[in-house]
């Protein structure tokens, strides 16, 4: 069987593109969100696996436990997913979405991982340099890691830029044995 990652692009695809048509990212956003933690639930993977149920009636279980806005555009999309078996991509789905959605506004979540506490002059200096550097919105997670001792380590999506003591002496090390 195909990738659960390659299986939903073209799902996560058609959703984003509906959204965007619509104008109604974050209905969708959020309905997505809640079906993805709707169908890790064990039982309800088990009733939506069961073959006593057939499509309409996993629809509509699955469009009662969505937010009480969702959309006919929605519930098409879910009716097309269970015709083809994909019910069990929403997770996968939902996470592409976002990723689209992200790209589309020009926005990125970038995780900073420092020794100490960053104070919030330390973060919107941050925010800046890397808005300025990404060209795009900034939303900044941080983590502390007392192991690094001292520097901080950035994660932007597939980027990480290591700027850690730890990982420069590292670097050193290995420059050093080569």
């Amino acid at each position: 069987m195909a990738e659960l990652s390659t299986v939903a692009r073209p799902y996560a695809k058609a959703a984003f593109e509906s959204a965007r048509d619509q104008e109604s990212f974050d209905q969708w956003s959020q309905a997505l969100n809640l079906l993805s933690h709707v169908i890790a639930d064990t039982d309800v993977r088990r009733l939506l696996g069961s073959p006593k149920l057939d499509n309409e009636q996993k629809v509509s279980l699955l469009a009662d436990m969505s937010p009480n806005d969702t959309n006919d555009a929605i519930r098409r999309f879910l009716e097309t997913l269970a015709q083809h078996h994909r019910l069990m991509a929403l997770g996968e789905i939902a996470e592409q979405f976002e990723q689209l959605r992200a790209e589309h506004e020009k926005r990125i979540d970038v995780t900073v991982v420092s020794a100490y506490e960053l104070n919030s002059k330390q973060k919107t200096k941050l925010a800046g340099a890397l808005k300025k550097r990404l060209n795009r919105e900034i939303s900044i997670t941080t983590q502390v890691d007392p192991a690094l001792l001292g520097g901080v380590i950035l994660r932007a999506g597939d980027t990480v830029i290591d700027g850690s003591v730890r990982g420069r002496l590292n670097r050193l090390s290995e420059a050093l044995s080569a």
